[in-house]
C-alpha cells in the first residue's frame, strides 16, 4: 500500500475595522515558504457535485493598481499554460496567449 503525505497551505488575511484586507500572508511549508507577505491573491476551486468554480479574490488595500495589471496578465499567463497541460488543447492555449498578448499590449505592460 502507497504511503499517503499531507500538505498543507494557509492563508492570514489581517482586516481593518470594515473587513478589508490590509495584509495577507502565506505559508506552505512543502515549498519552503513560511508566512511571506503578499499584496493580492486569487484562488479558484471546482466544485465537482454543483460543476462550479468557487473562488475567493482579496487584494489589500495598498496593492498599486499598476501592480495589479502586471499580476492580472501573468495569472493569465500561466491559466494558458496550465490549460494546455491540462487539456492538451494547443490550439485554444494560442488562443489564450494571443489575448494575452493583447491585453499586455493594452495596458502598455511591454514598455515597462
Amino acid at each position: 500500500m502507497a504511503t499517503t503525505h499531507t500538505s498543507e497551505i494557509t492563508l492570514k488575511v489581517t482586516l481593518d475595522e470594515n473587513r478589508v484586507p490590509e495584509k495577507l500572508n502565506w505559508s506552505a511549508q512543502d515549498g519552503g515558504i513560511n508566512n511571506e507577505a503578499a499584496k493580492a491573491m486569487l484562488l479558484s476551486v471546482w466544485d465537482s457535485k454543483n460543476q462550479e468554480s468557487l473562488k475567493i479574490d482579496l487584494w489589500t488595500k495598498d496593492m498599486p493598481v499598476d501592480e495589479m495589471k502586471v499580476f492580472f496578465h501573468q495569472t493569465l499567463v500561466a491559466l494558458s499554460n496550465t490549460f494546455l497541460k491540462a487539456t492538451q488543447d494547443e490550439k485554444m492555449t494560442a488562443t489564450m496567449k494571443d489575448f494575452c498578448d493583447y491585453f499586455a499590449e493594452k495596458l502598455e505592460l511591454n514598455k515597462k
